[in-house]
């Protein structure tokens, strides 16, 4: 299996104040973290987002845009897009919001997957992360028939339709998103006191 991975940054980031990839914690953005967490795991790395690429540049990884932004679904799409003509079999997403995903979380994904009857498996911790998954590039046409379905583009819609399975991990706080500047706060503190 070849699996490239793509960090999801394309959120408004409106409860944050501003853009969640830029955000710093612990004297790196949100993006860098997340980079650093999957970018070992996977063969290539991609940014998902929206706006102004240009404040991607010194990340030195391919940005890809959206064609119709739908949410998280449209960066899952051209994710798969980018990655199939490359050889991938599969592409594992990971929200730039957080920081503290596991650093087993592709062959975690990839062991889950295999009893998927479409390879398809997403991360759950005390409950669904579904932006944390892993795409098999065979339902790339799927997903572009589902976003142009004009159904509610809802990324559990699109898993539970074709029957994904859970990646299951133990720690809650693995897939902690950093919505508002209190979380970012609380998790400023969760670093500290771990140094």
């Amino acid at each position: 299996m070849r699996i490239f991975g793509c960090v999801m940054a394309g959120g408004a980031g409106r409860r944050m104040g501003g853009d969640k990839a830029a955000v710093r914690l612990a004297g790196q953005s949100l993006l860098g973290h997340a980079i650093a967490r999957l970018e070992p795991q996977v063969e290539r790395l991609a940014i998902s987002a929206n706006g102004d690429l240009a404040r991607f540049a010194g990340y030195g990884v391919p940005v890809l845009l959206d064609e119709t932004p739908l949410g998280p679904l449209s960066g899952v799409l051209a994710a798969l897009r980018w990655a199939a003509p490359l050889g991938a079999t599969a592409v594992v997403t990971l929200a730039v919001d957080t920081p503290f995903s596991p650093c087993d979380l592709v062959p975690q994904l990839c062991l889950a997957a295999e009893s998927a009857p479409e390879g398809l498996a997403i991360a759950h911790a005390a409950k669904d992360h579904p932006t944390c998954a892993i795409w098999p590039v065979s339902l790339t046409e799927a997903l572009a028939a589902f976003l142009g379905s004009g159904a509610k583009p809802r990324v559990l819609a699109f898993t539970d339709a074709h029957h994904a399975a859970r990646a299951y991990f133990p720690d809650e706080a693995a897939f902690q998103n950093l919505n508002t500047p209190a979380d970012l706060a609380e998790a400023e503190a969760l670093i500290r006191g771990a140094l």
